[in-house]
């Protein structure tokens, strides 16, 4: 038996979710140029993006074409189901990538999906799965994070949350901003641990920088342009981790001024290295104590060497 096709143009509405070149508009699919032609309706995060997009690919759309972004999502959504419900076939490319993948488009599918309206999609580029491909850090097992939080407590909260994810890690970051989250995900995964910064994919100035969070931090602060998606190595398996005790007294430190309790911080440096929590709580012990020695001999030292 052959497998089943889907005719663009088809009767009865749809909504199509189409994935876009993420730089190279010769990665687009054939598949989009036939829905580009024949949708009824075409919804854009950015119109001048998709003039650029079918100009490039020789289209000419046939179908109605709006704006559709962040700021009226909510607004348009409404529309864009009755047109649906009304037989339309309704078109939703976003800027690059797949719709609702940091992108608009999740209110539309689940306000189509709670009308009983057909969705698809035309697979594309998808920046997430590039980054990961060309990372070289394990892609078996990964998470998306999207974009971390602009305000610095906010950012750090959300990467402590994902401290001891043991999965690759995935995030887009603005350019500008860049250098700033490097440097928290150094302090709160440690400045050793792997990461890819993934620039301009696709595009002619494509660059993949490898290296330790510090060291990629350190390049970053210089400036970088472009779209950017970062890759980070997961945290370590139980058992796996081999840190020193200075380092788990720094990150227990790191936790303590962002305002967790010592307790609450152990226990946390404890779950991210996999280590019992009796090792980290000795080791934040012994440097308290060693902290203190070292202020109890420091007058007699220098007493000493001034006589």
């Amino acid at each position: 038996m052959e497998p089943a096709t889907y005719h663009p143009g088809a009767t009865g509405g749809v909504l199509v979710l189409a994935g876009t070149p993420i730089g190279d508009f010769g990665d687009a699919p054939p598949r989009l140029t036939a829905e580009l032609e024949t949708a009824d309706v075409i919804a854009a995060e950015d119109t001048r993006r998709l003039r650029r997009l079918t100009q490039a690919l020789g289209v000419q759309p046939r179908g109605r074409i709006v704006s559709y972004f962040e700021a009226n999502e909510s607004a348009r959504t409404p529309d864009l189901v009755e047109a649906l419900a009304g037989g339309a076939r309704v078109l939703l490319v976003t800027d690059a990538g797949m719709p609702s993948v940091s992108d608009p488009g999740y209110r539309l599918v689940a306000a189509a999906v709670e009308r009983d309206i057909r969705v698809t999609a035309v697979p594309g580029p998808s920046a997430v799965l590039t980054a990961l491909a060309l990372s070289g850090l394990p892609v078996d097992r990964f998470c998306f994070e999207g974009f971390l939080p602009r305000k610095a407590g906010e950012r750090l909260s959300r990467l402590r949350e994902a401290a001891g994810e043991r999965r690759t890690l995935v995030y887009f970051e603005a350019p500008h901003r860049l250098d700033d989250s490097l440097a928290a995900m150094a302090e709160v995964f440690g400045a050793d641990r792997r990461a890819a910064v993934c620039r301009e994919l696709t595009k002619t100035y494509e660059e993949i920088r490898r290296g330790g969070l510090g060291e990629l931090a350190a390049w970053a602060a210089e400036g970088v342009r472009g779209e950017i998606t970062v890759v980070v190595e997961g945290a370590p398996a139980p058992g796996a981790t081999d840190l020193a005790p200075e380092e788990l007294v720094r990150r227990v430190l790191v936790r303590e001024e962002a305002g967790e309790r010592r307790k609450e911080a152990i226990a946390a440096v404890a779950t991210e290295a996999g280590l019992p929590k009796r090792e980290v709580f000795d080791a934040v012990v012994a440097a308290k104590n060693a902290a203190k020695n070292a202020a109890k001999d420091g007058p007699t030292n220098a007493a000493r060497d001034g006589a």
